[in-house]
């Protein structure tokens, strides 16, 4: 544990090198103005595969996320300039960008300030990073739902997010619950290369390791369910690489 924050030695050997380079990264902001909480977040987060803006004090902050927008702000209270709890009001009426504050303030009031600032989630400092990033990935899921299309399109293929329903060329295709969520991720990337690596940390979260062929076994099946009565491959395999939605 250091300065709050609880952390591990992998995040000072060498980032994950297919997530670093894929298009899929979210862009978050880290403000903090304790330097080695800020450089340890930055490096774990790149580590997981994002892309990581930094700021030390809530004016910084605002500037960078005008300038360049991220998909998520882990921002501390106790700020200077301009605190966070301002910082999050002014982010809140510009975006409905997901927003964790981090304090070491433990009490209620403390959180429903917080809270009712506009923030989504709120961690008490100390903190384990595996616990923030199981965090970052609800808000990230909660945030897709939120701002997803009413139905995601690729020729024939319709594929309803909030109805959970699947139509090829208007026949309805009965999907599981994984089956759909890697389904609706291609969906997402049309005609984009996914790698394993990709997959694996937005479908299941963590790392089966490379012996593990559970990607290989769904693709199966979804291409048995939408290639059925002979229609077209739509999931093709770019060999040694991963997957991507496509015609051929």
């Amino acid at each position: 544990m250091l300065l709050g924050l609880v952390y591990n030695r992998e995040w000072f050997t060498t980032p994950k090198p297919n997530e670093l380079e894929s298009y899929m990264a979210e862009r978050i902001l880290v403000v903090e103005d304790d330097r080695r909480i800020r450089d340890l977040l930055r490096r774990g987060l790149i580590f997981e595969g994002y892309s990581v803006d930094t700021a030390e004090d809530g004016e910084t902050a605002l500037h960078v996320a005008r300038e360049t927008p991220p998909d998520a702000v882990i921002l501390d209270i106790m700020l200077p300039k301009m605190d966070g709890l301002e910082v999050c009001r002014r982010l809140r009426s510009a975006s409905n960008v997901p927003i964790m504050m981090l304090t070491a303030r433990d009490s209620v009031p403390d959180r429903v300030t917080g809270l009712d600032a506009g923030a989504d989630d709120y961690m008490v400092k100390p903190f384990a990073f595996d616990e923030l990033l199981a965090r970052l990935r609800s808000l990230f899921r909660r945030h897709r739902m939120e701002t997803a299309p009413d139905v995601y399109r690729y020729g024939d293929l319709e594929l309803n997010p909030r109805s959970r329903q699947v139509f090829r060329n208007g026949d309805l295709i009965e999907l599981t619950a994984k089956e759909f969520d890697l389904l609706e991720l291609f969906l997402r990337h049309p005609s984009q290369v996914l790698t394993r690596e990709m997959i694996y940390e937005h479908i299941w979260e963590y790392d089966f390791g490379g012996e593990s062929n559970i990607i290989e076994v769904y693709v199966r099946y979804l291409r048995t369910k939408l290639e059925a009565g002979g229609k077209s491959r739509l999931i093709q395999t770019v060999r040694g690489v991963g997957y991507a939605l496509r015609d051929n």
